[in-house]
């Protein structure tokens, strides 16, 4: 298996960006040299994370999302060690 996560990564089953054996191996991110557990979705290559936003909802029933931009560093938590 690669040891790299992909370079967008979304925890929405119904994105396109949904990898369910990324998922399932488990994936940390690092935002500009810290530690973040509450990314919804990421992407290395354009630099922004998503956030939930509290514990609002929109009219879906989906988490209220903020798009931060900075420096992204993912990595898989089964090979943190």
């Amino acid at each position: 298996m690669n040891d790299t996560p992909p370079d967008r990564l979304s925890n929405d089953p119904r994105s396109p960006h949904y990898d369910e054996a990324a998922m399932a191996r488990g994936v940390g991110i690092r935002f500009k040299g810290e530690e973040r557990n509450n990314v919804e979705e990421y992407c290395v290559s354009e630099g922004w994370i998503r956030v939930a936003v509290g514990k609002a909802l929109d009219r879906r029933g989906n988490p209220m999302t903020m798009k931060l931009q900075g420096e992204v560093e993912p990595y898989f938590r089964d090979a943190a060690g």
